[in-house]
């Protein structure tokens, strides 16, 4: 059973890679059309490629088995620690990192879901079947809202924690030309 345990870590790493891969990308799509520095970009695709790393092993039934929601939680807190602890090296606000790279973590298949669902029962109001449109934009509805409220309280959470170390670039300090 060797061989096949090799095998089922070498397949689950390639998916984690492949995972912090493409939210990489993402991260530096957003810090382009953000307009932050590009000394940021590294820093925003490691923070990001990190959490959506941690979020897919953490959801991964071979591994943690987790719901999106707590999941999303204790990624989001990674992508902020690493946003603060960056920071100076990139010089720029902790935010600059952040906030991109938590955009590849919004559930937009729950979103989108939610909308369709609605604009299905809309479509739908004399059909017996509204009901089930109505419990998937509830359902879906409340995904989206929760891991979107998760993702604020966890790249929250360092910032407060670290406060000092958080704003130490914002505060009495002169401007920092790009």
């Amino acid at each position: 059973n060797r061989p096949v345990l090799v095998i089922h870590i070498m397949v689950a790493s390639l998916n984690i890679f492949e995972d912090a891969l493409f939210a990489a990308m993402a991260a530096i799509g957003f810090s382009s059309i953000s307009n932050t520095p590009r000394r940021t970009y590294a820093a925003c695709a490691l923070a990001a490629a990190t959490g959506h790393a941690v979020r897919f092993m953490l959801m991964s039934p071979g591994w943690f088995g987790m719901n999106i929601i707590p999941a999303s939680a204790v990624a989001a807190f990674v992508v902020g620690l690493l946003a603060v602890l960056m920071a100076p090296m990139v010089k720029c606000p902790a935010e600059v990192c952040l906030f991109p790279a938590l955009l590849p973590m919004i559930p937009g298949m729950y979103a989108y879901k939610t909308v369709f669902s609605m604009i299905m029962f809309m479509q739908n109001l004399d059909d017996p079947s509204a009901a089930g449109y109505l419990a998937a934009i509830v359902r879906n509805g409340f995904v989206t809202f929760s891991v979107i409220f998760m993702l604020a309280a966890g790249a929250a959470a360092p910032i407060f924690l670290f406060n000092k170390r958080a704003h130490s670039l914002t505060r009495n300090k002169k401007q920092i030309r790009s």
